[in-house]
């Protein structure tokens, strides 16, 4: 019985023990010279140590929402794609209702702006 469970743990042996040295090396071996803008907060555009009442570009907002539109489409076409032939007319009407709210998500942040950096 434990005998069918040892591809299993191998394979968990050998994703942990690459999980953990493939990052050890890249830092064994990463060129080590630090820099300013290297190491400065990249994340929201701003210093991250700065007024907390600041105004707050709505541009961060908007690529976020954009992130989970097609983040969304990707987690649920795939396994929607798999399962494609079981669902039927009824599965191809509901991912087009899902796909056609998720545009209209998308033509909101093409109005709004969000696809157009300065």
């Amino acid at each position: 019985m434990l005998e069918s469970y040892l591809p299993i743990l191998i394979f968990m042996i050998i994703g942990g023990a690459l999980g953990v040295l493939v990052p050890v090396i890249g830092y064994l071996l990463s060129p080590k010279r630090p820099d300013p803008a290297k190491l400065s907060p990249y994340e929201c555009g701003f210093d991250a140590f700065d007024d907390a009442r600041m105004p707050f570009d709505v541009r961060f907002y908007l690529v976020a929402i954009l992130f989970i539109i097609f983040d969304l489409e990707t987690a649920f076409l795939v396994p929607w794609a798999v399962v494609f032939r079981k669902l039927g007319w009824f599965g191809l009407a509901a991912m087009g209702i899902f796909l056609g709210i998720l545009v209209i998500g998308f033509i909101y942040e093409w109005k709004k702006g969000a696809l157009e950096w300065e």
